[in-house]
């Protein structure tokens, strides 16, 4: 095909009222609605973000019962875990803190 061949035959579409009311439309679509495809992709991303902590969380969540069950279980581990975390001592005992610069 011929340039001026390709150019005779997009002339006519490009002054027609219908195919500039068509891809005004689409360009409305496309950028500008509110569903438009930058929002979806946008949206989309944000999904995969909020699953993946969703599954951060999750396993979280089974570690912390896990422990929970390990510390009402055992009366030793729950002895170092008040002692570790809260800094608990029994009455004839005396605790020394080292810091760390």
């Amino acid at each position: 095909m011929d340039v001026n061949n390709i150019k005779n035959t997009l002339k006519p579409l490009g002054t027609n009222k219908y195919v500039i009311s068509v891809l005004i439309f689409l360009m409305w679509l496309l950028f500008f609605d509110a569903n438009s495809l930058v929002e979806r992709y946008k949206l989309s991303r944000e999904v995969v973000r909020m699953e993946v902590e969703k599954e951060r969380l999750t396993e979280q969540i089974v570690q912390t019962e896990r422990k929970m069950n390990e510390l009402k279980s055992d009366r030793d581990q729950l002895e170092k875990f008040a002692r570790e975390e809260y800094l608990m001592k029994r009455n004839d005992e005396v605790i020394f803190i080292i810091k760390d610069k």
